[in-house]
Order: C-alpha cells, then sequence, then structure tokens
C-alpha cells in the first residue's frame, strides 16, 4: 500500500467536487429526484475508467460515487476518471455537495494475539479487503478495520466509530456533536481529528484526514 496515489489526487487541480474519505475519493452530486439520480448514474457508468470497485449510490436527492472504495487503491489515473465524471455531472445539471461526503467505519481494537478479524468478516458478512479489515460487498457499509492496541496498554479490546469527512466540514461537524450533547476527549490530533464521547463515554473519532489535513499518530485513537 502506497500514499502517493491519494497524496497526488489530493494536490491534482479540477477536482474540487472530490473528498479523500478512508475508503477513497468520494464525490456527492445533488439532483432533484430519484429519476435524475438514476439518469446521472447511467450515463457516468460509460465514463471510462470506472472500476470493480466503483460505487454508485442514488437516492431521491443525490448520488453518490466512490472511486476505489479504499484510499489506497487511488491511482494516478483517478484523477482523470474524477475530472470526467464532474463534467459529465454538470452536464445533467446536478451539483456537488462536499459537505454531504462522509463515511463511517466501525474500529475493532484488541492486543495483537487477540485480533479476530476473521469473526467480524464472517459475523457481519464482509469480504476480505486487506490484511487489517473487511469491507461490505453489497456496499452499504463501510469497512470494519481491526486495531492493534499497545502491548503495554491493561486495556484488553475497545471499539470506536470512524467518522472519515471532508476537511473543510470536519471542525462544523465536531461542533455539532458537541452542540448535541457530546464532548472532545481528546484534540491533540486537531485538525486531522477530534476524538468525541456521548454522555456515557462511547468513544468516536470525526477524521479530516486523509482529506488534506496531517495524520494523527497511531497510538490517538486507542
Amino acid at each position: 500500500m502506497s500514499e502517493r496515489g491519494w497524496r497526488e489526487f489530493l494536490s491534482a487541480g479540477g477536482v474540487d467536487d472530490w473528498v479523500v474519505l478512508h475508503g477513497g475519493p468520494t464525490a456527492v452530486f445533488r439532483v432533484g429526484s430519484l429519476l435524475q439520480a438514476a439518469g446521472l448514474a447511467a450515463a457516468l457508468a460509460a465514463v471510462p475508467g470506472l472500476e470493480k470497485r466503483t460505487l454508485l449510490t442514488a437516492a431521491s436527492d443525490r448520488l453518490t460515487v466512490k472511486l476505489t472504495r479504499e484510499m489506497w487503491g487511488t491511482e494516478a489515473r483517478h484523477v482523470e476518471v474524477a475530472r470526467a465524471i464532474s463534467a459529465v455531472a454538470r452536464e445533467h445539471g446536478a451539483t456537488a455537495d462536499r459537505g454531504a461526503v462522509h463515511e463511517v467505519q466501525l474500529a475493532v481494537a484488541a492486543q495483537p494475539e487477540a485480533i479476530d478479524l476473521g469473526f467480524w468478516r464472517a459475523v457481519l458478512g464482509y469480504a476480505p479487503m486487506h490484511d487489517d479489515n473487511a469491507i461490505d460487498p453489497l456496499g452499504q457499509g463501510s469497512t470494519v478495520w481491526m486495531q492493534d492496541l499497545d502491548p503495554n496498554k491493561s486495556l484488553r479490546h475497545a471499539m470506536h466509530v470512524d467518522v472519515s469527512v471532508a476537511r473543510d466540514h470536519a471542525e462544523a461537524r465536531m461542533q455539532a456533536a458537541v452542540a448535541a450533547g457530546g464532548r472532545v476527549v481528546d484534540d491533540s490530533g486537531a485538525p486531522g481529528a477530534w476524538i468525541l464521547a456521548d454522555r456515557s463515554g462511547n468513544k468516536v473519532c470525526i477524521a479530516a484526514w486523509p482529506d488534506g489535513a496531517a495524520q494523527p499518530g497511531s497510538d490517538e485513537k486507542a
């Protein structure tokens, strides 16, 4: 796996519609109806360069496009694909909405000897993607990621939710969560990430990384 592809995507011109989430380059195009979303999906399906992991999700007010479903699979050629998709969307009267682009990932942490990815793949009906995660074959859910806990920590297992969003909307999402009753547990990774908790202490990480923000330290979410 290499960072080169998604970093080159972020630095390219003509991809302002797109957000690089944990699941790779993603865009949301606003439309007026489900019929329009379906029509746009049909037009985009003809764009050269789409691959088997490209995902088009139609709803009554939007069409979501995920190019790779993983940031590590981003390649230089995806820049031209993204530009072409944006051009077709504009021709169909659709407008990009970066604020609507997000992805929710379940992170299951455990001591190295207790990592049990096979269980999570089986119980969720997910398919393998890399050695440390699994992916929803239907495209309805995000990935499940197994995170190694520091062996020196007393905690044996933990679970949290990662919310991957656009870098220019992460802070607003954090503020909305706080206004709704949450609290910031750790902001040392900001603006790359904020760790929040609900009243019961359940944690969630709002991550602006990798979409142009610095990557938080690997032990910040444990």
